[in-house]
């Protein structure tokens, strides 16, 4: 497949290549970039993201190899995950980083249907597909690139992130095939699955703060959307320790009658960001996230603004939600 043939032509004469994530790390994009530093093992390979990875994807092996340190003299940069410059601002908010990547050769590798708006010159590996981590596994099954264990291992909790344990809407049977080759290549999705739980374990404090959170959560729509409003405080005191939007949102989700929730932080210098996750019959999370410069899956999507606040957001909305349910109907 001639696209695929881009990363082969675009890794074929570097040596050192850099791999970038966005402003929010998930398990696809951790995932995706470590697969990438394994699957390229003759290549010097760095791992950055310019936030510090979250503490509950600490449960991913080598993910302490991502740093916060910017390689200026990389020869390539691969981004990951995302096609969507505003997800990138932390990074373009840098001169010498925005200079560099106006300057240098890069690839995006992204899933996503939302449109590919970086306006810096770049080559584009874009499929519609459950994970990041999935377009990588094809890329390398196509060019004939080795996948050992560790490769597969990452590639198949990036997998597992994006599609909430194969059960997401977006999986399909050959997603199955993909986790069963996977498996075959070494990864064991049960050892996966018991250092994650691992990792999720909360303490008292926090087991308290998520009780909090449930008692704050509005309902709006007759019950249909749930919000939750996490402001600067909740993110300072607690993030380091646990992500609040992990904390919650599936508990939102599954309240009786919710069909959207969504958790909204608010920052000092206006900054505000959602997390969306919808019911397996509301797939529409992808174009709320959209009315607000955002994008994501049917069922799981994110957005950033400036300058709004949360009961802004929330009106919005209650305004957008019921006309977006005539697309699904």
């Amino acid at each position: 497949m001639y696209m695929y043939g881009d990363f082969s032509e675009f890794i074929k004469d570097k040596q050192k290549i850099c791999v970038i994530q966005a402003e929010n790390p998930d398990g696809d994009s951790l995932g995706s970039a470590i697969a990438l530093d394994y699957l390229l093992s003759d290549k010097e390979i760095s791992l950055y993201c310019p936030v510090d990875i979250p503490k509950y994807l600490h449960y991913f092996k080598d993910w302490s190899r991502v740093t916060n340190e910017f390689d200026y003299r990389a020869d390539g940069y691969i981004i990951v995950d995302t096609a969507a410059k505003i997800l990138l601002s932390k990074l373009l908010e840098d001169a010498a980083i925005r200079n560099r990547l106006y300057s240098a050769p890069v690839l995006v590798i992204d899933h996503h249907e939302t449109e590919d708006d970086i306006d810096f010159e770049h080559r584009a590996i874009i499929e519609t597909r459950p994970a990041c981590a999935e377009v990588i596994y094809r890329i390398a099954r196509e060019q004939n690139i080795e996948i050992n264990p560790d490769a597969a291992e990452a590639i198949f909790q990036g997998i597992l992130s994006d599609t909430l344990g194969l059960t997401s809407s977006s999986v399909s049977a050959e997603t199955f095939e993909i986790a069963a080759d996977l498996t075959r290549l070494g990864a064991d999705i049960s050892v996966l699955e018991e250092r994650r739980r691992e990792f999720m374990k909360k303490s008292p404090r926090i087991l308290d703060y998520k009780a909090d959170l449930i008692k704050r959560i509005e309902y709006s729509l007759d019950g249909e959307l749930a919000t939750v409003h996490i402001p600067w405080d909740d993110i300072r005191e607690y993030s380091d320790e646990y992500n609040p939007n992990v904390l919650i949102l599936e508990e939102m989700r599954l309240v009786e009658g919710v069909r959207v929730a969504v958790a909204i932080k608010t920052y000092p210098d206006g900054k505000l960001t959602g997390k969306i996750r919808t019911d397996s019959n509301t797939l529409i999370a992808d174009k709320i996230a959209g009315y607000f410069g955002g994008g994501g899956h049917p069922q799981a999507a994110g957005f950033r603004t400036y300058d709004t606040t949360y009961d802004e957001v929330v009106r919005d909305l209650v305004k957008i939600i019921p006309e977006l349910y005539a697309i699904i109907t």
